[in-house]
């Protein structure tokens, strides 16, 4: 399976891309904060720790710090660990995988923004899944909650192909999604970084697993949460085909 690796080992989400990203792309989870920080309230989670699963440049880690909360953010991208140190100095990162990553003891655990999905290091199938979920739920504390959003069949593109073209002051990116199997879909994303008087090009390939909002509802609850789903955060409407779902823990499991 071809993950967009390079000779550096880094999966996903490369220096430039990185830096993209947070140019250009940082608009989703500061528009999902405030009604991210309600649903934490709604549930009684006034304070940290909080674990931050694919926490990407620290945008959201920064909101949590503003309001007065512990982080502890992981990523596989180096490069996104890079910024997010230097846009959430008060949180603590890590270079690692979701999947594998040391969960100590917390009273919530987001993952905002497809992490879910891709396939960087795992094939991101329904028993890596549920083995992520069992190690959660032991690492939230009772009453802890667990919310996430990620990328459902609605999400590949209907005609087998889509493109998306963006740019900013000194970057441009064209992404193109194609279906991939019964239920995957790739992202080709060629990137541009103007450095100086320079401009850089950058390719990453990105697999994704998609999944149905009921499927992981039913797994989150074998794992011992109740769990909901969510078309919004709040006020900030979630993009079409992508689901949130807010997991509480019920029992010891």
């Amino acid at each position: 399976m071809s993950s967009g690796a390079s000779s550096t080992g880094v999966r996903g989400y490369q220096q430039d891309l990185a830096y993209i990203h947070d140019a250009g792309f940082s608009d989703y989870a500061l528009d999902a904060a405030p009604g991210l920080l309600k649903i934490l309230k709604q549930y009684g989670i006034t304070r940290g720790p909080i674990i931050d699963l694919g926490c990407g440049t620290g945008r959201w880690a920064r909101e949590l710090n503003r309001f007065g909360y512990e982080v502890y953010g992981v990523d596989q991208s180096p490069a996104m660990i890079r910024l997010a140190r230097r846009t959430a100095p008060d949180s603590r990162f890590k270079t690692g995988s979701l999947w594998t990553c040391n969960l100590p003891p917390c009273n919530a655990i987001t993952s905002i923004g497809e992490c879910l999905n891709y396939c960087f290091d795992c094939d991101a199938d329904k028993h890596a899944i549920l083995s992520l979920f069992k190690r959660l739920h032991r690492a939230l504390r009772p009453g802890g909650v667990f919310i996430c959003d990620f990328a459902g069949p609605g999400r590949r593109p209907a005609r087998g192909s889509r493109q998306h073209n963006s740019s900013g002051r000194d970057w441009a990116v064209t992404a193109t999604s194609t279906v991939r199997g019964t239920n995957g879909m790739r992202r080709r994303i060629v990137a541009f970084r103007r450095i100086g008087k320079k401009q850089r090009r950058s390719e990453e390939v990105h697999d994704l697993r998609l999944y149905r909002a009921n499927d992981i509802c039913a797994i989150l609850r074998r794992c011992g949460f109740r769990a909901r789903i969510l078309k919004a955060y709040g006020k900030f409407p979630l993009p079409r085909g992508i689901h949130g779902v807010v997991a509480t823990k019920t029992k010891t499991n």
